[in-house]
């Protein structure tokens, strides 16, 4: 079965093919980070109009640069949520229309469920039950997976989600959008051990999440020592960045202790960081990621998450339905 994906649920437009017996065949994306850094963070309406310009082509380029026509599709694949209302809109008509025309099934992915499942695509994927931690823009989520489908929530983000603290930690040190790697980049050169930041609600039992206070603190730091030296916004970088790694790995190894699942994923944008990456490979638990240019928002984890429903011959019907909010537990299993 050879699956087209389409990924438009924030500011990414993102298409790919991926095929049961040869793997991921082909994937394009186009970022919007230049369209939204003058604003400091995604504007909807702009994000949506870029959507409707750039998805057709990249489907068409996909295409090309695989050497498939589109009469060799068998199902399409689409986000349908959660995300940004009118972006979802932009993914699920066309990826719905060209299933409607072509005759062929469709079905609408869970964004969060893409990328949790994005690490299976690597040669060597991790086996069931699994815990999960997903860290994708407006979610830090911690998932016992048992198989696919059937996911129970051990903990999320109260407030600003891990990938919003960098974005907003970011803006308050003059940095640009997207924030994380903003704020990677500026931290190499600084001293993680400089600023005494807090690590929330590790303190206390639970696998919650919350980074807002933090945040907070780093706004009170930079007030102090305005203007701040290039030193010193090194130095605050990479202390916000070591707090927030802490704070995740610490959560992660309490889930694995409480599961006693034996593998962790960890998946979504900030997956990518480098510092999140090394410390978690101390945890007493094999750790995965999905490989480097899967991370961000993609078009390969969308076809891929379908394609698991659609071979189990799940398809959704007619109706063009997205969800900009859609609980991950309350999916079917296949």
């Amino acid at each position: 079965m050879l699956v087209l994906g389409i990924e438009t649920s924030c500011d990414e437009t993102a298409v790919a093919l991926y095929d049961t017996d040869r793997g991921l065949c082909g994937q394009s994306i186009y970022s919007q980070t230049e369209l939204h850094e003058q604003y400091g963070g995604v504007v909807p309406e702009l994000a949506s109009r870029d959507h409707v310009q750039k998805l057709v082509p990249l489907i068409r380029q996909t295409l090309s640069q695989t050497q498939f026509k589109l009469r060799d599709v068998h199902s399409i694949a689409y986000t349908s949520g959660p995300g940004l209302m009118g972006a979802l809109l932009v993914g699920a008509s066309i990826g719905r229309s060209l299933a409607w025309a072509l005759n062929i099934p469709a079905m609408g992915v869970h964004h969060m469920e893409a990328h949790l499942l994005a690490p299976l695509l690597d040669q060597i994927p991790p086996d069931f039950p699994f815990v999960a931690l997903l860290v994708s823009g407006g979610h830090t989520q911690l998932m016992f997976v048992r198989a696919i489908g059937d996911y129970s929530l051990l903990g999320q983000s109260l407030d600003d989600a891990a990938g919003e603290a960098f974005d907003k930690t970011a803006n308050v040190l003059g940095l640009s959008y997207p924030g994380g790697p903003e704020i990677a980049r500026a931290a190499i050169t600084g001293d993680p051990s400089k600023f005494k930041l807090p690590r929330p609600m590790t303190d206390r039992p639970g696998l919650d999440f919350s980074f807002s206070g933090l945040k907070t603190a780093v706004k009170l730091e930079v007030e102090k020592r305005l203007p701040l030296s290039p030193e010193s916004l090194a130095d605050i970088a990479a202390s916000f960045e070591s707090a927030v790694v802490d704070t995740l790995v610490i959560k992660c190894q309490r889930a694995i202790a409480k599961t006693k699942a034996k593998s962790l994923v960890i998946a979504g944008g900030v997956a990518a960081n480098k510092t999140l990456r090394e410390k978690a490979q101390t945890l007493d638990c094999q750790v995965f990621f999905p490989p480097d240019d899967l991370c961000t928002d993609n078009g390969a984890m969308v076809a891929f998450a379908g394609h698991q429903r659609l071979t189990a011959g799940v398809s959704d019907s007619l109706a063009i339905d997205v969800r900009p909010r859609w609980d991950l537990a309350r999916l079917d299993p296949v």
